[in-house]
């Protein structure tokens, strides 16, 4: 038996990370009632970096913040990811945790969505905002569920300037060596801090040649990716291998930063996925950020694009097309976002292709 949660919401968003605050953001500008399911908590939130554009909070919302709320710039993912939340409270969005949805569904009237704790949650429109292993699309594109494994992944960490005897990098790079491509990028502290000593240096580092061990610990199942690879599945051997491939082919800051890394077995390895849609909406349904579509990190687009298509979102479905016809709007959404989204993600596919074939040739 399930029970139903409270009063039914305007709009019932699936996913609470940042699509889904962003989402939510927009759409709360014009009065209607946003609730929110995450299912994890705050502790179990992690990501890289991001490029937060200019003002993005005020485009979101159509009011002003204090400029300490999110900065503008790269920013570290739990940066942005707090001035994003902190936004949303005080927008009045109901933010619900430890919420995992497994079933969702609809009728001429209602969206509905079911929780593993056996919780019924109501709305008149759905928000798919729950990634690239996304619930909603599954009911939504049950011909096409799920995003794919390109055949290569990421390895990620943050290094602590206090730990580094080199200069701090003054801005990012893109750097190729071999079959590898590495970004480098400055970060803040933690805590947003700039002061020299507390800063931090992150860098992602692109590799096709250990696919094998995703298999081997279930990270990859078929072209299906899983979860991220975690240093407590990394053998040893692993670790002693990335470090020596980091001594013979990236600078400095960057070797320092990666060796650091290792050191503390601080990396996660992240196999990257691609997903080009052929719908955002149905019905009373529709999809915005990894769960409409993704693209590889390559691109740099992913924040932005999920942001864009919280804005069109909020462009179409107002408090009048709420009440009047949402299916609707959702429908000129989808018409207004569908040709950008998948040509994006066509660009990255393209741009995984010639990086996998190019790591493969003797």
């Amino acid at each position: 038996m399930f029970s139903v949660h409270g009063q039914a919401s305007d709009i019932l968003i699936v996913g609470g990370s940042l699509a889904g605050l962003m989402a939510g953001l927009a759409l709360s500008r014009h009065g209607l009632s946003v609730t929110l399911l995450e299912r994890s908590n705050d502790t179990d939130r992690t990501g890289a970096a991001l490029q937060v554009g200019h003002g993005l909070l005020e485009q979101l919302t159509g009011r002003r913040h204090a400029a300490a709320t999110l900065a503008t710039g790269i920013q570290a993912w739990q940066s942005v990811y707090r001035g994003l939340r902190i936004a949303a409270e005080e927008a009045g969005i109901q933010i619900l945790q430890n919420a995992r949805v497994e079933l969702v569904g609809q009728d001429d009237g209602h969206v509905w969505a079911l929780t593993s704790d056996n919780r019924r949650f109501e709305g008149s429109v759905m928000v798919g905002a729950d990634g690239y292993q996304s619930v909603v699309r599954r009911q939504m594109c049950p011909e096409r569920p799920d995003a794919v494994f390109a055949h290569y992944l990421a390895w990620v960490g943050f290094a602590e300037e206090s730990a580094l005897s080199v200069r701090f990098p003054p801005h990012l790079e893109f750097l190729e060596a071999g079959p590898y491509l590495l970004l480098g990028f400055p970060l803040t502290a933690a805590d947003g801090g700039v002061e020299r000593g507390r800063r931090r240096i992150g860098w992602g580092w692109y590799d096709a040649g250990h696919n094998d061990i995703l298999r081997e610990t279930g990270a990859v199942e078929g072209t299906l990716v899983r979860h991220s690879l975690r240093p407590a599945n990394m053998p040893d051997a692993l670790f002693e291998e990335l470090a020596l491939l980091a001594l013979c082919h990236w600078p400095s800051p960057w070797r320092e930063a990666i060796l650091e890394c290792i050191a503390r077995k601080a990396v996660l390895g992240t196999p990257v996925v691609e997903y080009v849609p052929d719908r955002l909406a149905s019905g009373r349904m529709c999809l915005v950020g990894d769960a409409a579509h993704v693209c590889t990190p390559m691109t740099g687009n992913g924040f932005a694009t999920a942001a864009e298509d919280a804005m069109a979102l909020a462009r179409f479905l107002d408090g009048a097309a709420l009440r009047t016809d949402p299916v609707a709007a959702l429908r000129s959404y989808e018409v207004s976002r569908l040709p950008d989204v998948r040509r994006l993600g066509l660009s990255g596919q393209r741009i995984s292709q010639d990086f996998v074939q190019a790591a493969r040739r003797p």
